[in-house]
């Protein structure tokens, strides 16, 4: 295979890192978190309107224009249409506002319904009721807004609260993901006799940390959209159940704080959803629960590549072409895993340094707001391009279930018993 390096620099991979880059560069100048607030929309309990106060508006519109203009230059860059992309880029983005309002009525949110389950529903509803009519089409850049997202969201891991917990919390997120990870593959492959580039996606979502790992994956192996779909569905559906099931559970048998945390961070497949879990268990569980999240997080990058790797090397090789070089794995190796650890690094070693936990909380805290805008816009995409006709082709029998229900019962089952070994107390001393 002959690789065009040249063209590296303007493929989607590398335009999520650049548009990453320009807007944390943004957040720590200030421009983003102190000049200029990522909009927030607030709770409501009878009237929508009472989610966007009058102030709000204003900085939507300016998050809206800023967004289109970067991201209308990657189109034209990699030679698409931006006249086509413009109006539709913007109803994508209504559509994102909308889902924001429904998941931040009083109701819903105590429920923990967040926005990208209504991200999702939306783009489902509307393409298959009335269908996606063709201008829109373009507008729906599902990989695109997602990888953005994936590249703010490593400013969020910091070295150093993923050593807080030692070798206990690397033990919980690093120790146990591997085993489940392989359980689903082999027992999908060989015994479900399920598309591989299914299991694996499916796999990567369960076992590492729900849809970021799963779109990582995806891209590492060239995954069917479908696939993607499938995967993120069926994780914000029974992530919602886990949210308040495992809190209850930890309550009525009376685990710890901290071993609640543990158990809730290393199984639970959503950052957010893993906050909220943690929340109502007590302050130090959700403490510990974000803690082991974050260092599950470190391996969507490291996954990624020894997908790419595998699937190059092995699993896509055909027996009769020369050995792939190392060239072929970094062209197929998803690019915006570089940016996702470049900014893991800048916060940890550099600007944690420099500014101190509370200068890099303010950082962050811009950089998230604004991941949650591209993951919002990814999730309606996703909506968009699915149809139920082809995930109903996907589900084969619902044999993804049977191994997703595998999956969970075996990663809940193995992180409880490293939960107990390390954070009872009772062979180890107690970590914090």
């Amino acid at each position: 295979m002959k690789i065009d390096w040249s063209s590296l620099w303007k493929k989607e991979d590398w335009w999520a890192n650049w548009v990453g880059f320009f807007l944390f560069a943004l957040c720590i100048s200030g421009i983003v978190g102190i000049i200029y607030e990522v909009p927030k929309f607030k709770i409501w309990t009878a009237n929508p309107l009472d989610s966007i106060p009058a102030g709000m508006l204003l900085q939507l519109l300016i998050l809206v224009v800023g967004l289109t203009i970067l991201y209308t230059i990657a189109i034209r860059t990699m030679k698409e249409s931006a006249a086509r992309f413009i109006p539709a880029f913007i109803v994508v983005f209504l559509i994102v506002c909308v889902s924001f309002i429904i998941s931040n009525q009083a109701t819903v949110k105590a429920w923990g319904l967040a926005y990208p389950l209504w991200a999702v529903l939306i783009g489902l509803v509307i393409a298959n009721t009335v269908g996606v009519p063709n201008w829109l089409k373009p507008g729906a850049k599902t990989e695109l807004y997602i990888k953005t997202g994936l590249v703010l969201l490593g400013a969020e891991i910091l070295f150093g609260r993923i050593l807080k917990l030692g070798p206990a919390g690397l033990a919980i997120a690093w120790g146990v993901t591997p085993f489940v990870l392989l359980f689903m593959y082999y027992y999908g492959t060989r015994v479900l006799k399920i598309d591989r580039a299914l299991v694996l996606v499916l796999s990567a979502g369960t076992s590492i940390c729900g849809i970021s790992a799963a779109v990582a994956s995806a891209a590492a192996c060239k995954a069917r959209k479908e696939y993607l779909t499938l995967t993120i569905a069926i994780i914000l559906i029974f992530t919602v159940f886990l949210m308040f099931a495992l809190p209850a559970f930890c309550r009525l048998v009376g685990l710890s704080e901290i071993m609640a945390g543990g158990w809730i961070g290393g199984t639970v497949e959503s950052t957010g959803a893993v906050v909220a879990a943690g929340e109502l268990v007590g302050p130090k569980a959700m403490e510990v629960a974000v803690v082991i999240k974050m260092i599950q997080n470190v391996l969507i990058g490291i996954f990624a590549f020894i997908i790419a790797a595998v699937w190059v090397v092995k699993l896509e090789r055909d027996p009769t072409a020369p050995r792939p070089g190392l060239g072929e794995i970094w062209f197929r190796s998803p690019k915006f895993i570089i940016g996702f650890l470049a900014l893991s690094l800048i916060s940890s070693f550099v600007l944690m340094p420099i500014l101190g936990d509370a200068g890099v909380a303010t950082i962050v805290s811009g950089s998230k707001a604004l991941r949650g805008f591209f993951f919002s816009l990814a999730f309606v995409s996703i909506g968009l391009e699915s149809n139920f006709r082809e995930l109903a082709k996907s589900m084969a029998g619902g044999k993804p279930l049977i191994l997703y229900f595998m999956g969970l019962a075996f990663n809940l089952l193995l992180t409880f018993f490293i939960v107990w070994l390390t954070l009872s107390g009772v062979l180890f001393p107690m970590p914090i």
